[in-house]
């Protein structure tokens, strides 16, 4: 399976960077995921909780970083081993360019495989549901490098502050 999209991130691509290399901030985007270790030298150590159609697992994955071009590109691979219910894994190659309005352009193109009870569902099912998570783990990140969304009346009109994306909310 195969699929490529992009997201428009109003943050500068050194934040989107350094974003996507924390432990912490995967973990929050990483839809089902319990628990993240590691770095982006050794790479991340990961188990996630997931229902694809009947099958419900934990996968215990590791995924690392290769192909590192900062704050331009890189590449993640992994695999995740969820018991009886089989295995996924596969890589996703990043791209990062700097928007006109001091942005960020994020690019993906992903590519996975599952095995085991998983691949038995059928492509229709398995591919759709990698989709939603490619969806819900992209638009998280853009959420957690951003901040959260203004929408009525935030805390920013109530307080006065501007809102904060996960670097100022660390560093402040």
């Amino acid at each position: 399976m195969h699929m490529s999209d992009s997201r428009e991130i109003n943050a500068p691509t050194s934040e989107v960077w350094a974003a996507i290399l924390n432990a912490d901030v995967l973990m929050q985007c990483v839809p089902g995921c319990t628990e993240m270790a590691g770095n982006a030298t050794d790479g991340f150590d990961a188990t996630v909780v997931q229902k694809v159609g009947p099958v419900k697992a934990t996968f215990k994955g590791h995924v690392t970083l290769s192909d590192m071009d900062e704050p331009k590109s890189l590449r993640l691979a992994g695999e995740g081993k969820g018991g009886a219910a089989g295995f996924a894994k596969g890589g996703a190659d990043v791209t990062l360019t700097e928007t006109e309005n001091g942005g960020t352009l994020l690019q993906y193109e992903v590519e996975a495989k599952v095995g085991g009870k998983l691949a038995q569902l059928g492509s229709r099912i398995v591919d759709g549901f990698a989709k939603k998570m490619a969806d819900q783990f992209f638009n998280n990140f853009k959420a957690a490098v951003e901040g959260p969304a203004e929408d009525g009346d935030t805390a920013e009109e109530a307080t006065g502050e501007k809102k904060k994306g996960w670097l100022k909310r660390i560093v402040s």
